[in-house]
C-alpha cells in the first residue's frame, strides 16, 4: 500500500506495540500529527514542554518494560528534549524520539527553528538518523526500535524532515533487522562462569552490588536464587533500588556517596565484590584506588565498554545480566556465610546510619518518607527528582515491588519528578504513584500538573519543602565555610498553585499531621499536591565526602534525642 512518510511512521509505531507517545507539534511534525487521528490505537499525550515529554517516556519505558517514544517538532522544539534524552542515555533507558526537521532544500542553510538536532545529540545516544528520503522511513523506523530495546538499551533519535513527511511511497514494513558490525553479547563465556564460580566458593566476605542492569534483564527471580544460594548479602546502588526486595534478610540497602555507613565499611573489609548489572559508578566507588582494596572483583555486565573501566575484574561475564545469573547459579555452590553476615549486623549496630531525630513539631523529611511507606505499605510506585529528597526517598522507603522506584541516576536532573510520574502512571494505570520533589526540582517542570489532571492520571504528590535547594546547601555549610549562596528559595504557595492547575492540595507544617494528609491523598480518586513544610537545614547522611574514599563516610551525627529505626521493617 502506498503512504505518506507520516503514515509510514505512525504505521511504524502501531507495528511495534506503540500504546502511549508524549510529544508537542509544531511546524516541522504537522503532517505527523495530522496523521495521529488515523491510529486511535495510540494515546497521544500533549506536554506542556518538550523536556517533560522525553522525561515522560523515559520513566514509562522503565516501568513499563518497553520503549518510550516522544515527539518534536525541529529547533527549539528537539533541543529542549536534549536534557530528557541524555538523562535516558546516562541510565540505559529505551526511547525513539522522532523531530521534525526543516524541508530538505533548507537544511544547513539556517532556516526557520533549524537545528541539527543529529549533531547535537550525537554524544547523548545510542544511535541517531538524519532521514532524507521516504524510502527510508520504514527501515529507520524498525531499527531505531531494535538499537533502542537490544544489548544494553538506551535512546534513539530520528530526524524526519517535513516534506519527507508529506512524500508518498510503497510501504514495507521490515521483519527483520540485520546491522553489520552490531551483535550484542547476550550468553557470557563458559569459563569465565567457572572462574567466577570458583571465586565465590573460595569467598570469606563476598558482597553482591547489584545495579540497574538487574531491573533491566527483569532478572530478579536469579538474583534472590543467585543470593540465597551463595547465602551472600546484597547491596544494591540507587537505580539498582527495587531489583532485589527490600525487606529481605540479606538486603543491605544503598552503598557509596549518600548510602549506609555499614555497607561503605564492609566494601572496604570485603575480600570479593560481585558487580552485577552495574559500572562502578564515582558515587558508588568514592575515591576509585581505595575502593575495596582487599576485594576481587567479579563483573556481570552486557557493556563490553564497561568491564575493565573504573576497576579490573578478575572474571567478566560479558553478556545479559539474566542469562549470566542462569549460568552462575547452576555452577555455584551453596555458600554459609553466617560469619560474615553476624560482623555486618554488628556495624549495623554500632552505626545504625538511619535515624530520624526527634526535632520540633515541624516535621523532618526523613519522617515523612517513613510516614509514607507506612501508610502505603510498600505498596506504591516512587518516583523522585533529585537531591536531598531523593537520597532520603532510597534510605527510608523499602522496596519489596520489583521495579517500583524510578529516578534520574547518572545525569541526576532536577525536574525529573513531576514529568517522570506522568509517564510512570500512564505504564502503570491501576497503581498507586507518589512522586516525592524536591521544592526546587518541582519547579523546573511544575507545569505538567496541566497534563496531568487532564488526562486523568492520580498522581500523588510530596514536596518536600525546606526552602532551600538543600544538597547544594548541604555542601555549602560543609565544604564552604557554610557560605549560603543562592540556594534559599522564597516559595510560591503550591497549595494555592495545585487548586490553580485543578488538583487539590493540603500542607503540612505539623508532624502530627503527616499521616493524617497521606491518607486524605491515598482517599482522593484523583491526583493530589501535599506541601510537607519540613525542617529547613536538616542534612543527609551518612556521607563520603568529595574525593574521599568510603572508609572515610561520615556517619549520621548523634542527637540526645533520636528514634532509631531497625534495619529492615
Amino acid at each position: 500500500m502506498r503512504l505518506t512518510g507520516a503514515q509510514i511512521i505512525m504505521e511504524c509505531l502501531a507495528r511495534e506495540g506503540v500504546e502511549v507517545v508524549f510529544g508537542y507539534p509544531g511546524g516541522a511534525n504537522l503532517p505527523l500529527y495530522d496523521t495521529l487521528i488515523q491510529y486511535p490505537q495510540i494515546t497521544h499525550v500533549l506536554v506542556r514542554h518538550e523536556q517533560a515529554a522525553a522525561h515522560a517516556a523515559d520513566a514509562y519505558a522503565r516501568v513499563k518494560g518497553d520503549v518510550g517514544v516522544c515527539f518534536g517538532t525541529s529547533g527549539p522544539g528537539a533541543t529542549n528534549l536534549v536534557t530528557g534524552i541524555a538523562n535516558a542515555y546516562m541510565d540505559s533507558v529505551p526511547m525513539v524520539c522522532i523531530t521534525g526537521a526543516v524541508v530538505t532544500s533548507l537544511i544547513g542553510r539556517d532556516g526557520f527553528q533549524e537545528a541539527d538536532i543529529t549533531g547535537i545529540t550525537i554524544p547523548i545516544v545510542k544511535h541517531n538518523y538524519l532521514v532524507t528520503r521516504v524510502e527510508e522511513i520504514a527501515r529507520t523506523i524498525r531499527e531505531a526500535f531494535y538499537l533502542a530495546r537490544t544489548g544494553r538499551p538506551g535512546p534513539v533519535l530520528v530526524d524526519i524532515p517535513r516534506d519527507v513527511q508529506q512524500q508518498v511511497t510503497e510501504f514495507a514494513y521490515p521483519e527483520t533487522v540485520q546491522l553489520r558490525g552490531y551483535r550484542p553479547h547476550m550468553v557470557p563465556d563458559p569459563h569465565q562462569v567457572q572462574r567466577a564460580a570458583s571465586l565465590i566458593a573460595e569467598a570469606k566476605r563476598p558482597l553482591i552490588l547489584a545495579g540497574h542492569g538487574v531491573i533491566i534483564a527483569r532478572a530478579y527471580e536469579e538474583l534472590l536464587a543467585f543470593a540465597e544460594k551463595t547465602d551472600t548479602p546484597v547491596i544494591t546502588t540507587l537505580l539498582g533500588i527495587s531489583g532485589f526486595p527490600g525487606t529481605h534478610p540479606l538486603y543491605l540497602g544503598m552503598p557509596g556517596m549518600h548510602g549506609m555507613y555499614w555497607n561503605n565499611i564492609a566494601i572496604s573489609q570485603a575480600d570479593l565484590l560481585i558487580g552485577i548489572g552495574m559500572r562502578f559508578d564515582d558515587r558508588v566507588t568514592g575515591r576509585l584506588k581505595d575502593f575495596a582494596p582487599h576485594a576481587k572483583i567479579i563483573h556481570l555486565d552486557i557493556d563490553p565498554a564497561e568491564i575493565g573501566k573504573n576497576v579490573k575484574p578478575a572474571a567478566a561475564l560479558l553478556g545479559d545480566v539474566k542469562q549470566s545469573l542462569q549460568m552462575l547459579n547452576r555452577e555455584v555452590q551453596s555458600g554459609d556465610r553466617g560469619d560474615w553476615r553476624e560482623a555486618i549486623r554488628r556495624m549495623q549496630q554500632e552505626h545504625p546510619s538511619i535515624l530520624i531525630r526527634e526535632g520540633s513539631s515541624r516535621p523532618l523529611p526523613q519522617f515523612v518518607i517513613r510516614s509514607l511507606y507506612e501508610v502505603t505499605k510498600g505498596d506504591a510506585y516512587i518516583v523522585t527528582g533529585v537531591g536531598q529528597h531523593q537520597m532520603w526517598a532510597a534510605q527510608y522507603y523499602w522496596y519489596d515491588k520489583p521495579n517500583s522506584f524510578v529516578t534520574s541516576g547518572g545525569l541526576g536532573t532536577m525536574g525529573f519528578e513531576v514529568p517522570a510520574a506522568m509517564g510512570a502512571q500512564m505504564a502503570v494505570p491501576n497503581s498507586v504513584v507518589w512522586s516525592i520533589c524536591g521544592d526546587g526540582g518541582f519547579q523546573m517542570t511544575m507545569q505538567e500538573l496541566a497534563t496531568i489532571v487532564e488526562y486523568g492520571l492520580p498522581v500523588k504528590f510530596a514536596i518536600i519543602n525546606n526552602n532551600y535547594l538543600g544538597m547544594v546547601r548541604q555542601w555549602q555549610q560543609l565544604f564552604y565555610k557554610n557560605n549560603l549562596s543562592a540556594v534559599h528559595m522564597r516559595q510560591p504557595d503550591f497549595v494555592k498553585l495545585a487548586e490553580a492547575f485543578g488538583m487539590p492540595g493540603l500542607r503540612v507544617t505539623e508532624k502530627d499531621d503527616v499521616e493524617w494528609a497521606i491518607k486524605q491523598a491515598m482517599d482522593h480518586q484523583g491526583p493530589v499536591l501535599i506541601d510537607f513544610v519540613v525542617e529547613e537545614e536538616e542534612n543527609c547522611y551518612p556521607m563520603v565526602p568529595p574525593g574521599a574514599a568510603l572508609h572515610e563516610t561520615i556517619d549520621q551525627p548523634k542527637f540526645e534525642h533520636e528514634e532509631r529505626l531497625t534495619v529492615r521493617p
